[in-house]
């Protein structure tokens, strides 16, 4: 039995947390997939006050619907591998308000975007202090009981679950985990995918469902804004392997709502047939709310 959540930019945004939340379970998921991006508007929520973050968990609790995850894609804009420093001190400190804010909520686990770095060059250097900043967010989670997880991108710093692991290797905590995006991997030719999920199945804290365009030698991939069914992502094989795996994890449909609230429910709900079909055909049972 799985549960199945919704990346919270699917929804519309003029919403309050009731309504939101609302929606969510008339929808039929199990969960909200809460976003701080690196939006000014987004990255302020990690200085929510006690009344803010009140009626959120109020929310949570009058709906029914809780919030397991957090996608803290702010690190885009401030990255841990960043060559100035006070990018690199406020992504931590944007790291610690995360953990907190995800501990007060209920929150299980963080999503941590896998750049060392996005807007600037890559190097040594920054693979050095991104695995430097990253140990210290580790540390700090491990102490709050908080999961941190490492997505695959749309960036070959981090674009499979080796790459993952590979970072396990030096940094060494039961709290710092994989959460892979199957559009991500599947978009990358380099990765077998099942090799991929069967080498890190242990890892696997949370899945997002993405569809993609693969990336080749002339076209740089598309990572966003691909209807289901029509990119490079065999959905069908992916879940029924983890299904015979006996992943009993997370689901999360990542999408993006663009345009009006009408079309973006009209098309959640189509996200959401596309997958129950696939969930039927490979014995994939759906935890019902209560």
């Amino acid at each position: 039995m799985i549960s199945l959540g919704i990346y919270e930019k699917a929804l519309p945004d003029d919403l309050s947390w009731n309504e939101k939340l609302l929606l969510v379970k008339e929808l039929g998921f199990n969960y909200l997939e809460l976003s701080v991006d690196e939006s000014d508007e987004k990255l302020a929520r990690l200085n929510w006050e006690d009344e803010e973050i009140k009626e959120v968990t109020n929310a949570i609790k009058e709906t029914g619907t809780p919030i397991y995850t957090l996608m803290l894609s702010g690190h885009r804009r401030y990255p841990l591998g960043s060559s100035k420093y006070e990018d690199r001190d406020k992504s931590i400190e944007m790291a610690y308000k995360a953990i907190d804010l995800a501990r007060k909520i209920g929150i299980r686990n963080i999503q941590l975007a896998g750049y060392d770095v996005y807007y600037e060059k890559k190097s040594v250097l920054s693979n050095t202090l991104f695995l430097e900043g990253l140990q210290d967010i580790v540390n700090y989670a491990a102490s709050s009981q908080v999961m941190l997880a490492i997505e695959t991108m749309d960036d070959p710093f981090i674009n499979s679950i080796t790459k993952v692991r590979n970072i396990k290797k030096q940094i060494k905590s039961p709290w710092l985990q994989a959460y892979p995006d199957l559009g991500n991997i599947s978009a990358w030719p380099q990765n077998n995918i099942i090799n991929e999920l069967a080498i890190g199945f242990e890892n696997i804290v949370s899945i997002h469902l993405k569809d993609t365009l693969q990336v080749s030698k002339d076209f740089p991939g598309k990572f966003k804004n691909v209807d289901f069914g029509t990119g490079c992502v065999d959905f069908k094989g992916c879940l029924k392997f983890l299904n015979d795996m006996g992943y009993s994890g997370t689901y999360t449909i990542e999408m993006w709502n663009q345009g009006n609230n009408s079309e973006a429910i009209a098309k959640i709900k189509e996200a959401k047939l596309f997958f129950e079909d696939i969930f039927d055909e490979c014995g994939i049972v759906q935890r019902r709310n209560k």
